[in-house]
């Protein structure tokens, strides 16, 4: 059987360039990467996506998912057997009937809501992203502020239905595939409570909580990151 395939899948707010720090350290372990770009327009389609491009990989795969990809990775991952193992980077582990909405308010810390900017679309939807003067402190306080600037412009949005939809699945997908998270205390999307919340209930072989990182801990420390995804790729 060929090694399976590392496939990191980026959140809201955020593009696949946004995994390039810990790209470069897998490579230096010489585990096989791949980034793949997340539309960010519902879970069922942006899930569907996700199965299409593993589909045509034709190997084993590793999920790697950053916050509402988290969402998108367990509910690819749900029966599909060429899918190994599960790693959430500040990352939504959602059951069955739970949205990245519901779960970043399960407890009380997240400021996003206040930072958010509406487009209306043509096709009737709303496209949500984070206000670019306030980008910075929300979603990447501990990143080189140059960095951070750069992030705000090329965040790409996503739709208040992606946000809202739930995990469509007869079982989540943690529960039957080993799983490991790794998030920062000091996230401003997603309250380091809530990730402690979801990986003690998914039953993680590891929890990595980084004292000070904020939502963008890839960027901010993809050693650390990194670590946790070659942990995980040495016990499948």
């Amino acid at each position: 059987m060929a090694e399976p395939l590392i496939v990191l899948v980026h959140g809201a707010f955020a593009e696949s360039a946004g995994w390039n720090g810990v790209i470069e350290r897998l490579a230096q372990y010489g585990l096989p990467v791949l980034a793949v770009a997340n539309p960010l327009r519902s879970l069922a389609g942006d899930a569907g996506y996700l199965r299409d491009a593993i589909a045509g990989l034709a190997r084993p795969v590793m999920l790697v998912g950053h916050s509402y990809g988290g969402m998108v990775i367990t509910q690819a991952a749900t029966g599909n057997p060429a899918v190994k193992a599960l790693v959430y980077v500040a990352g939504f582990a959602p059951e069955p009937g739970e949205s990245a909405a519901q779960l970043a308010l399960t407890f009380p810390g997240s400021t996003l809501g206040s930072t958010l900017t509406s487009t209306p679309l043509a096709d009737g939807s709303t496209d949500q992203s984070i206000e670019p003067a306030r980008f910075a402190h929300q979603f990447a306080a501990d990143v080189n502020p140059d960095a951070a600037a750069l992030m705000a412009a090329t965040q790409r949005p996503i739709t208040e239905r992606a946000l809202g939809d739930a995990l469509d699945a007869p079982i989540a997908a943690w529960r039957t595939i080993p799983n490991w998270f790794v998030w920062g205390s000091a996230d401003r999307n997603i309250p380091a409570a809530a990730s402690r919340y979801m990986a003690q209930r998914a039953r993680a072989r590891e929890l990595r909580e980084i004292d000070g990182a904020s939502h963008a801990v890839a960027v901010s420390q993809p050693g650390p990151v990194s670590e946790v995804i070659r942990e995980a790729a040495a016990h499948i």
